[in-house]
């Protein structure tokens, strides 16, 4: 088996019931480390489990009914935007993003398409049980008033215009629609989530039911069916398109840290490409306010990616709280993952400094930001994902079990791949193949 591909099993067909409890079994994999040195220090996977297949429209309409009446062929799938351990060892809370959803080219035009506009973004329990995932439980966001938020975008102009499978029909924006990432939750049973569009962090009560959703000053998005709260620093509306909000941890204290998935686009378009440097935010959801920023500094994407050249290939993805300020930082290109702790100390914080605006240097342009004055976050490799055999690509959701295993998930797309050829002359999806995969990584160190 490709590790990078895990590919989809025959399909099997099951009752209503059966499908959604997952019953379907699929192998576990063990991966032995090679012998030569290697970043990773004997880091080796010790179990996979893969999510089979349930009809997007099965599950969409079990939570909220009427809302999908086309899957268009598209399997339940992208939940791996995070992963967060749940009451029960063994259980973790899982969030899908905005859903379906690639890009073709019409002319001068890179249309972005969502060709199961119905779906909307859950939050889903599951749960490893040998070689299969089962899915315990899921939790639609919804409006104040119970309506689906969507997953579409908020606002023309500052949004990609939506499409439908064909990218020839233009859909409506929504401005309560939601590309949910990052996931934690709180003490009381409610949830945080980070989302891309705005970029913005949403309160989500035990029920799906969204309490705020915090935003950066300016935005002035209006028409949301919740509370729009702009309490997140200006300069985040530079935030590159799809690529807002991505990590989020919870500190043992009770404030969260929020990850900003590449550099700012500050003060423009070429300095936010050619960038290595993106922003942690610390959030107190007792002060409902931005309590301190830091600088982190990605490797060279040639170092992250052994010959990518693309800097803008650089993601943020997951981010773990691993103990008093300690975090774990994934970076990653959709193909590799490497992972490193920082300590948040009050030393890297620039909020409220000149680097935390769009100043002249911004904190986006300088070649050697330490050289420059930059207080950039120290960090340290704890494990190179592309030297442990059996990890799949684009990784996205990270846990830590006990004090030495790794959790990780992948975000599978939906099994879409980009253009016109992921939907055949019928429009039914043709499947990539790629498998939603829960996979446990033992370190030789401990974490914690």
């Amino acid at each position: 088996m490709n590790p990078r591909l895990l590919r989809r099993p025959a399909a099997v067909v099951l009752p209503l019931s059966t499908a959604l409890a997952l019953t379907a079994v699929v192998g576990t994999a063990d991966a032995t480390p090679t012998r030569h040195h290697r970043p990773d220090g004997g880091a080796r996977v010790i179990s996979t489990s893969t999510l089979p297949d349930i009809p997007l429209a099965t599950f969409s309409n079990r939570q909220l009914p009427g809302t999908v009446g086309d899957d268009r062929g598209v399997d339940l799938g992208g939940i791996g935007s995070d992963l967060y351990p749940a009451e029960r060892h063994g259980e973790y809370w899982t969030v899908t993003d905005r859903g379906p959803n690639g890009r073709i080219t019409v002319g001068q035009d890179k249309r972005r398409t969502f060709p199961v506009p119905g779906f909307n973004p859950a939050i889903v329990k599951i749960r490893a049980v040998g070689g299969r995932l089962q899915v315990l439980h899921s939790i639609p966001l919804t409006t104040s008033e119970g309506a689906p938020v969507t997953g579409l975008p908020n606002q023309p102009g500052r949004d990609e215009a939506p499409y439908d499978h064909s990218a020839a029909k233009p859909l409506p924006y929504h401005p309560s629609g939601l590309d949910t990432e990052g996931l934690v939750r709180d003490r009381d049973g409610s949830f945080w989530v980070v989302d891309e569009y705005g970029p913005s962090l949403v309160h989500v009560s035990p029920r799906g039911r969204v309490l705020a959703r915090h935003v950066p000053e300016g935005l002035r998005l209006t028409g949301a069916g919740y509370p729009v709260v702009e309490s997140l620093p200006s300069v985040l509306l530079k935030r590159k398109t799809n690529r807002g909000f991505e990590g989020l941890a919870l500190l043992p204290g009770g404030g969260l840290v929020l990850g900003l998935q590449s550099p700012l686009l500050n003060p423009g378009k070429e300095a936010g490409e050619e960038s290595r440097t993106t922003r942690l935010l610390r959030f107190s959801p007792r002060e409902n306010r931005v309590t301190a920023e830091y600088p982190y500094r990605f490797d060279p994407v040639g170092v992250v990616e052994p010959g990518q050249t693309r800097t803008s290939e650089l993601k943020l993805s997951a981010l773990v709280a691993l103990g008093g300020d300690r975090l774990l930082v994934q970076e990653r290109t959709d193909k590799s993952t490497r992972l490193h702790e920082v300590r948040l100390r009050p030393a890297n914080d620039i909020l409220n400094s000149p680097w935390q605006f769009a100043t002249s240097p911004s904190l986006e342009q300088p070649a050697d930001p330490v050289a420059a004055g930059v207080p950039v976050l120290r960090k340290r490799l704890v494990v190179d994902l592309n030297e442990v055999k059996g990890v799949p690509g684009k990784i996205e959701g990270i846990a830590v079990e006990g004090s030495s295993t790794l959790v990780l998930l992948n975000d599978n797309d939906f099994g879409m791949a980009e253009g016109p050829e992921a939907f055949d002359a019928r429009g039914r999806l043709v499947d990539s193949g790629v498998e939603t995969a829960l996979v446990r990584v033992r370190l030789p160190r401990p974490l914690r």
